[in-house]
């Protein structure tokens, strides 16, 4: 599908901002994972989706830890996918026509800087033992002290 702007969207994608209610009844596919989302928060300005997930760090392990994984996106690149249901991140508006079809990693398999739905990622580590992964082009302001308190992700 093609629409004015000349973005490709697979069939079902909308290009319009979506409501609060479509992001809390549906799920961000991420690296193969599902998350929820949690909230909306804004930092220097821009309004940033925040989604949750919570798994458990390694079955290998005798005591495996449970650790909660959140990614940051900005709320306009976050877009329902109608046809499967779920929201995807599609920067400026597109996304890439063909999903990953690898299994999901455990978190310690994964690198700390990779590419998702065409957008450059980095995965940091949080204060209470969590991840977040934020893009790579924002990492430098999302990141710091402040905009972790702003997003709420100091505790």
């Amino acid at each position: 599908m093609v629409f004015p702007s000349g973005i490709k969207y697979r069939s079902g994608l909308v290009p319009i901002v979506i409501e609060d209610s479509d992001l809390e009844v549906n799920l961000l596919q991420f690296l193969q994972k599902s998350f929820s989302y949690d909230r909306t928060r804004a930092v220097h300005g821009q309004q940033f989706a925040i989604f949750l997930r919570t798994e458990t760090e390694s079955e290998s392990k005798f005591r495996p830890k449970v650790i909660r994984l959140v990614v940051v996106v900005p709320r306009a690149w976050v877009h329902l996918d109608s046809g499967a249901e779920e929201l995807v991140i599609g920067k400026d508006g597109g996304i890439l026509p063909v999903r990953r079809t690898t299994p999901a990693l455990e978190v310690a398999a994964e690198q700390s800087e990779f590419e998702e739905q065409g957008v450059r990622w980095k995965r940091s580590p949080l204060p209470n033992g969590g991840l977040v992964y934020v893009p790579v082009e924002l990492a430098e302001d999302l990141l710091t002290p402040t905009s972790r308190n702003e997003l709420g992700l100091t505790g």
